[in-house]
């Protein structure tokens, strides 16, 4: 429970900047530099209050607008957890940012403007949000001092938001009243909020409990790297490297080499020089086998017992990221799946969602921030898992093979369809 990678998210101007920069202010996480910025910035306000969103709008424009427009990270820590903060910005134009920001993270945070309560934006946020997997939800109702501390009002927006949010899948949704400007029930509790039972904003992330989510599925380990030294001390030794993503693995366990499907068994696991009888996500770590067989970097290794899925047809949600060339059928491109690309087709687009109803719609092609359900082929097979079942080893990107920009980040749907 070591480390926690959330996102904010919501409508322009909920105060989501504001929130993370009272987060690193009052828990005396920022520099000296940041401080003498954020203080210069405030003498051309019209509040004594210091302008906290700096500390995050780190564009020149997002400053000159008021507004985020790309994902900025921030990391900070307490004596009880370390922290990965994404503030993704909350216009519709900017939907592959979030996407981005989102699609590594445990946790995220919807906030809500108290005076306007659910609005068009926190439904797609959160059905974003929902889209790429996370399943722990924290609605901080903010401003809640411009509403006079209104109890009724907070229990208001909460059931009008579990209405909507409770077929998501979300594990936890917590909702918690904060006023971010002025610090309320942010880092400790507040005086303004005795009818409310909870913690504070900060003691509940340090506390709510994500790593389960790693560890529950299938054990799933992509080689990033074969070490082979070939010298005279070592000149018999083989180790793959890389990241457990998901499951556990134990010396002993009987493995498949994927997409091939070579068999073996674990003979030994190093991390840092130190011999493991079991290794967990999210650890890095040196994996042996028993036998000397073909693995090269992408493949996958995983339990026999528990093998992903084998092949080269496969339905994907994708969000398109490409402002220069939209996605049409028939368009081929490299996908890239961990450390491995292959060449692909799109064969056909059979859906968009419409972003401001979230409803399906036909599509005949897709443009900058869509997002869309597509088949594709690749010219080899991949080991893939569904990215509800296992959200690391069902996603990938899409890349131009002429330009190598990103333009499309995906989700598995189905394989071998």
């Amino acid at each position: 429970m070591n480390l926690l990678r959330f996102i904010t998210a919501g409508s322009v101007d909920d105060g989501k900047s504001t929130l993370i920069g009272r987060l690193l202010y009052d828990s005396h996480a920022i520099f000296e530099d940041q401080l003498q910025a954020m203080r210069r910035a405030s003498r051309f306000s019209d509040s004594d209050t210091p302008d906290l969103a700096i500390l995050t709008d780190g564009l020149k424009a997002e400053r000159e607008q008021g507004i985020t427009i790309d994902v900025a990270y921030k990391y900070f820590s307490t004596p009880r957890r370390k922290f990965i903060i994404a503030d993704a910005p909350g216009h519709v134009q900017y939907t592959r940012n979030m996407v981005t920001g989102a699609s590594n993270c445990d946790l995220a945070i919807i906030l809500i403007d108290a005076r306007n309560g659910v609005a068009e934006q926190t439904r797609r946020h959160t059905y974003l949000t929902s889209l790429l997997g996370i399943k722990h939800l924290v609605v901080a109702v903010n401003k809640m001092d411009m509403i006079g501390y209104d109890e009724e009002a907070f229990y208001r927006i909460a059931a009008a938001f579990k209405k909507f949010a409770n077929d998501l899948n979300f594990k936890t949704i917590h909702f918690i009243p904060v006023s971010a400007l002025h610090g309320e029930n942010i880092v400790q509790e507040s005086v303004h909020f005795a009818w409310y039972q909870g913690p504070a904003l900060l003691p509940y992330l340090e506390t709510i409990n994500t790593e389960d989510d790693e560890t529950a599925g299938s054990a799933r380990f992509p080689v990033q790297w074969v070490i082979r030294p070939q010298s005279d001390d070592l000149h018999d030794y083989r180790g793959y490297a890389g990241n457990v993503m998901s499951g556990k693995l134990r010396v002993g366990d009987l493995v498949g080499v994927f997409p091939g499907g070579q068999t073996s068994r674990i003979e030994r696991i190093e991390m840092f020089g130190k011999e493991l009888t079991e290794a967990e996500a999210p650890n890095s770590i040196v994996l042996h086998l028993e036998d000397d067989i073909d693995v090269s970097r992408g493949d996958i290794i995983a339990p026999l017992s528990a093998a992903p899925i084998v092949s080269q047809e496969l339905k994907a949600r994708i969000c398109w990221m490409d402002d220069e060339k939209n996605l049409v059928p028939g368009g081929k491109y490299l996908l890239q799946h961990h450390g491995k690309k292959v060449r692909c087709i799109v064969r056909e687009i059979l859906d968009k969602i419409q972003i401001d109803t979230l409803q399906l719609v036909d599509a005949q092609n897709i443009t900058l921030n869509d997002i869309a359900t597509i088949g594709i082929k690749t010219a080899s097979p991949l080991a893939l898992d569904l990215y509800a079942q296992n959200r690391n080893n069902g996603a990938f990107i899409l890349i131009d093979e002429q330009t190598c920009r990103t333009v499309a980040a995906g989700m598995v749907l189905e394989v071998g369809v």
